[in-house]
């Protein structure tokens, strides 16, 4: 157990570490960058939930937008499953640049 995790006095706070990626997906129409924050949870029922990555943007958005994310019980396990939500839809917001 970490020494942050002791912090937490009631599972309720949900306390979580975070951890900050970036990636660009290359388009026909352009690169977007997509920042991933990963949340390392200390109290989760089920260890193969411990991490939970979220992109800031939504894929999809004509048809059906989509926030990519994913679970894992490690870091590059929930980033890599973002990671692949991020390419499974295409990005069809405004094109602001890198």
């Amino acid at each position: 157990m970490a020494e942050w995790e002791l912090a937490q006095t009631h599972p309720s706070e949900q306390l979580a570490q975070l951890s900050f990626f970036s990636m660009k997906k290359v388009q026909p129409n352009g690169e977007i960058e997509f920042q991933i924050t990963v949340r390392e949870f200390v109290t989760q029922q089920d260890k193969s939930m411990r991490y939970f990555a979220e992109a800031d943007r939504q894929t999809n958005q004509n048809t059906a937008p989509f926030t990519p994310c994913g679970w894992g019980s490690t870091l590059v396990k929930a980033l890599t499953e973002c990671l692949r939500s991020i390419h499974r839809f295409p990005y069809e917001g405004p094109m602001t640049g890198a």
